[in-house]
């Protein structure tokens, strides 16, 4: 069993790269996967997104040291990139309350000199809007000119390619593992998942009867007294320590091996 959390409920919502699944984690994932033979691995989870880049490297790596099934916990919620990591493994296990996110990628845009997180997909439609008002009224572009001078001169192009990897990435993933061999099932969760327009929101959560309907495995974590208890309990004693020291992050195997980021 290997732990991944991020204490993203004490810090600032999961903005911060301490608390943020980045590449770095590979470092903690390389010292807990020591001693673990496999071949079946248990993921508990708990994150709120991160780079994609970086799910789809740890996953690779797991995927490579495990042979047999991944499945993962999510107690509480894993968003985002923490999702596509979920949706990369065999089955996933919720609770009632427990919550995935969209996967709809986000890309940082500076406004009054604050970074603050976009969606993708709503930034080409805010430029798609402003090209159709400007064709029909050019006097508009002064409206306009303020907002489309912070677009940089790649970012449209980024935005669409970041769409495109997100769908891909979770595409082949439920095909080779989770749906195996399923493509247009494993199309039609990828696409639901990264839909904006379907979720209108990056932070709303999907609820695992969500999951279930669109074709996701998803086994409730209710089913098991003893289960429950024991994922609950690493769950609670993880957040116990988030609140008592300034740990942003732990990365932790049932031998006790474990790789602990401090917060900056």
């Amino acid at each position: 069993m290997i732990l991944y959390y991020s204490n993203w409920f004490e810090e600032d919502g999961g903005d911060s790269p301490d608390s943020s699944m980045t590449l770095a984690d590979m470092q903690g994932f390389m010292e807990t996967v020591r001693g673990l033979n496999g071949p079946n691995l248990d993921l508990i989870l708990h994150l709120p997104g991160g780079d994609p880049h970086a799910a789809e490297n740890i996953l690779n790596y797991l995927r490579a040291k495990f042979k047999g099934e991944i499945r993962v916990f999510i107690p509480m919620a894993a968003m985002s990139a923490g999702t596509m990591l979920a949706l990369g493994c065999d089955r996933i296990v919720m609770g009632a309350h427990s919550q995935l996110g969209p996967i709809d990628p986000q890309i940082p845009q500076i406004s009054g000199g604050l970074i603050r997180y976009a969606p993708t997909k709503a930034i080409l439609e805010q430029f798609d809007m402003a090209r159709q008002d400007i064709k029909q009224d050019p006097n508009v572009l002064a409206v306009w000119a303020p907002i489309l001078q912070q677009y940089g001169p790649s970012l449209l192009t980024e935005c669409q390619a970041l769409e495109t990897l997100a769908k891909t990435l979770v595409q082949q993933w439920l095909q080779q593992w989770m749906l195996k061999g399923n493509q247009p099932l494993a199309a039609s969760v990828s696409q639901w998942f990264a839909n904006y327009n379907t979720h209108l929101s990056h932070g709303r959560g999907i609820y695992r009867d969500d999951a279930r309907m669109q074709g996701v495995v998803v086994d409730n974590l209710e089913s098991s007294q003893a289960f429950q208890d024991a994922v609950l309990s690493a769950h609670h004693a993880t957040m116990h320590t988030f609140t008592g020291l300034p740990v942003a992050k732990i990365i932790e195997n049932h031998l006790g091996i474990s790789v602990v980021r401090f917060s900056r």
